[in-house]
């Protein structure tokens, strides 16, 4: 009884929430908030990591070093921590970027010239205080996870195999691509799929720029003006859903097709001549 007076409170107000649900500002939110941004930072978050985590076993000690310091840093900021810094704190360090070719004043000064050489400025106000900066801070923050994953999924792979492939030649960057990442993509795609799955909902952080081209802003602002505060939660809530439960789909289909010929099949059951009876002998 009591879920049930729960499901039919009046308050919830579904019919009010699907409204706000294809509200043109909604819809917008949706496509450059949610899914540009988790778009975006992903693609940033899955290159860059994957890069991060070949420097992490890498033989170099450089570039270990630096990658390890990469990961532990943005592992351990908190991503609306990160995007306020992005938002906020870089527009005020640098109000504008001067791009240029490299010591620029020098060769100018070598030159005899009044210019530094610089090519162009770029707005850094308008860089961080966009969709841009955003998708920014979230695929940094992203790749310190994506690497480990990469990582875990390149270890996985029989050495051996690494070993043969050197033995006939093949160069490092050949070797990764066609012998180490299709193997690893078993292991690394199920986390990578959960990984989309919570940047979908790490896009409601982009407030923090702040972002108010975003699925979660604009259902709170539609709600705040009308003074419905729960079908708007209603309606941020089965968006969210709806786009999770795509994702969710697609990450089985895309588990079962890198996980061929790894699950364990089940044996065929073997069919024995029925025992003749007595008057068969």
């Amino acid at each position: 009884m009591m879920i049930s007076s729960f499901l039919t409170n009046d308050r919830w107000d579904f019919g009010l929430a699907g409204q706000i649900m294809i509200q043109q500002p909604v819809i917008e939110g949706l496509l450059k908030g949610t899914i540009l941004g988790t778009a975006g930072s992903m693609a940033i978050g899955v290159v860059l990591g994957i890069v991060i985590a070949v420097m992490r076993i890498s033989r170099n000690p450089v570039l270990r070093g630096v990658s390890f310091v990469y990961t532990w840093f943005f592992r351990a900021i908190p991503r609306y921590v990160l995007l306020v810094i992005i938002g906020s704190g870089i527009g005020y360090l640098y109000n504008t970027l001067d791009v240029g070719l490299p010591f620029g004043q020098q060769i100018a000064g070598w030159l005899g010239l009044s210019t530094d050489l610089t090519i162009g400025s770029l707005d850094v106000n308008g860089i961080t205080g966009s969709i841009i900066g955003g998708i920014i801070g979230l695929g940094l923050s992203e790749a310190a996870y994506m690497a480990e994953i990469a990582r875990s999924g390149i270890l996985s792979v029989d050495p051996g195999q690494r070993e043969a492939a050197q033995a006939l030649g093949m160069s490092n960057g050949k070797l990764m691509r066609r012998i180490v990442l299709p193997q690893a993509m078993r292991v690394i795609v199920p986390p990578t799929g959960n990984e989309t799955i919570a940047m979908v909902k790490d896009t409601s952080l982009l407030i923090a720029i702040p972002v108010i081209a975003e699925l979660n802003y604009q259902t709170g602002a539609i709600a705040n003006r009308i003074f419905k505060i729960m079908p708007g939660l209603v309606a941020s809530t089965a968006w969210y859903l709806l786009i999770c439960s795509i994702l969710m789909v697609g990450q089985y289909y895309l588990e079962r097709y890198f996980g061929r010929g790894f699950g364990q099949q089940r044996p065929k059951t073997k069919r024995f001549a029925r025992p003749a009876g007595a008057g068969g002998a």
